[in-house]
């Protein structure tokens, strides 16, 4: 999935945080076949209480954000706020969203893209307004940037909502990347995250409401000047070929971790149960010497500073999960 904690000192921000792993037989129609439910659902509570503790316990989550607000990125955000009391970025659809699901207010904070937020000391994040995956005429649902207007109606029996993309759970306007920047007493190092990608219009400007919020690479390229980096230690992303080849010159990353390529539904508990693989991709990282970091397991972890970026055994939490170790190489 598109899931993932960095521990920055005492600041542990989780991203996305989806455990419950809808059944896609329950989704039906549109372009995608995820526009509407058959039924309603609710967060699984229990999935999301496992994985904070193996975290670490709700102390060591301070910040929620979310990429974008379809139901495989933001349906467990009400779940993850009520445990954890942490404020939540992310499209004003994550927000009424978080709101149904009876979480204050004044928790969630929409951001727009171009937004530069001090997360602590020597820490800073800039929010990139982005585009998801496909395109307007194969699954206009998925794709195009609808936000919600009111916090999604509880379902009466069950209390919970529909995960559809044309229902609860639409993308929230596109999708927000997140441009993070630290520097510490050896000097400055960053990374960048975004969940999803459409290369079709990564150049055209995404407007909502006739608002105009500027096109991702255009966002990107502000947001980079803003932070007066010319390169990130690492990009962690959804992407392809095309994509990293309008993206790869702006965003100059010495890495790639490789997201959200393992499926929509496969159980949490199972472990990671294939390889990531694209060929496409793998020839354009190569060609731009960017260095791909494999993933073997949920809870692999990563230690990332001025020096590099350095695996780091995580046994303790994969086997709190009931995961193998699976540790890469």
């Amino acid at each position: 999935m598109a899931n993932v904690h960095y521990q920055i000192g005492d600041i542990g921000i989780v991203t996305d945080g989806y455990f419950s792993r809808l059944p896609l037989e329950d989704f039906y129609g549109g372009g995608g076949g995820l526009k509407r439910t058959r039924k309603s659902h609710i967060s699984d509570v229990n999935a999301v209480r496992d994985v904070l503790a193996a975290l670490g316990g709700s102390p060591r989550i301070n910040l929620l954000l979310t990429g974008h607000s379809h139901f495989d990125h933001s349906f467990d955000i009400g779940t993850w706020s009520q445990l954890t009391r942490a404020t939540i970025y992310g499209s004003q659809t994550t927000c009424f969203q978080a709101i149904a699901a009876n979480t204050p207010e004044n928790r969630c904070i929409p951001v727009l893209g171009g937004e530069l937020i001090q997360i602590t000391k020597g820490v800073e994040m800039h929010v990139v307004r982005w585009n998801h995956s496909g395109d307007a005429q194969r699954n206009p649902e998925q794709h195009n940037p609808v936000e919600l207007t009111a916090p999604p109606i509880p379902d009466q029996e069950t209390g919970g909502f529909r995960a559809g993309v044309a229902e609860d759970f639409p993308n929230g306007g596109g999708s927000r990347g997140y441009l993070f920047v630290v520097h510490g007493p050896d000097g400055p190092y960053s990374w960048f995250y975004q969940g999803t990608a459409s290369a079709i219009d990564l150049h055209l400007p995404i407007i909502v409401s006739d608002i105009d919020h500027g096109s991702p690479l255009e966002n990107l390229t502000v947001a980079m000047t803003s932070a007066q980096i010319s390169s990130v230690d690492l990009w962690i992303g959804n992407s392809s070929a095309a994509v990293a080849q309008a993206v790869l010159p702006i965003l100059k990353p010495k890495r790639y971790l490789p997201i959200h390529w393992d499926g929509l539904d496969a159980p949490f508990r199972r472990g990671l149960s294939t390889s990531f693989s694209d060929p496409p991709l793998e020839e354009t990282l190569v060609a731009a010497e960017v260095e791909l970091i494999e993933q073997f397991q949920y809870m692999d972890k990563w230690r990332l500073d001025t020096t590099g970026m350095q695996h780091i055994e995580n046994h303790a939490a994969k086997q709190s999960l009931g995961f193998s170790n699976g540790d890469s190489k």
